[in-house]
């Protein structure tokens, strides 16, 4: 498992480990449910890796990342304030192209499973009308990487809308640069296309 990658995007956005938490039946208004659901996803995937090859872990984890994961608002977020100036039309293949990039650095990154396991805090922290749950990747080394979820409520549902890679940089805030770039030298077309070109790239089976 590429565990640098991992620790830089999980995610990208680590392996994870069953624990006890993980079994508990929540409420449907229990903001770390979803994030559970999303790691035993993870964990399924990473544990049939091999069997079931780069397109079969996507076909997994299409369901509950779009399920778990606000991934319009995502996209919102991450192109900033030049989303308004952008055409209906090109908004949608933004958020397709997002989601499908998404799902990919997922399928991708998560190639195998050696032990590791997730902790996800129960004091989740309140911010206005959002939420932050705390979660720790626990390294088969005993080494813990942080690893933090903005939560907002979608359609009654809570759902991620960001993620913090070692407790406090914003994924999307990381990316908006990257966006902000090619949107200014090639518009809304030309982010579709870096997007999708990303997720066939990581879409490619590992080399032996």
């Amino acid at each position: 498992m590429k565990r640098r990658d991992c620790l830089r995007l999980i995610a990208a956005f680590g392996a994870i480990g069953a624990s006890a938490a993980f079994a508990q039946q929540a409420g449907s208004d229990d903001v770390t449910a979803p994030i559970r659901r999303f790691y035993e996803a993870l964990l399924d995937a990473m544990k049939r890796a091999k069997t079931l090859g780069i397109k079969g872990r996507a076909a997994l984890l299409t369901p509950v990342i779009s399920s778990t994961f606000d991934l319009a608002a995502m996209t919102r977020i991450a192109v900033g304030p030049m989303w308004t100036s952008i055409a209906p039309d090109q908004q949608k293949a933004l958020v397709e192209a997002f989601s499908r990039m998404t799902i990919a650095t997922y399928a991708s990154r998560f190639d195998g499973y050696s032990g590791e396991k997730f902790e996800i805090d129960p004091n989740v922290e309140t911010r206005s009308a959002d939420r932050v749950v705390h979660t720790q990747i626990v390294q088969a080394n005993g080494e813990p990487v942080t690893l933090n979820y903005l939560m907002r409520k979608s359609g009654g549902a809570w759902k991620i809308v960001d993620v913090y890679l070692t407790g406090t940089i914003s994924e999307l805030a990381t990316r908006r640069a990257e966006f902000a770039s090619i949107l200014d030298s090639g518009g809304a077309q030309a982010l579709v296309a870096s997007l999708l070109e990303q997720a066939d790239r990581l879409m490619q089976p590992a080399k032996r």
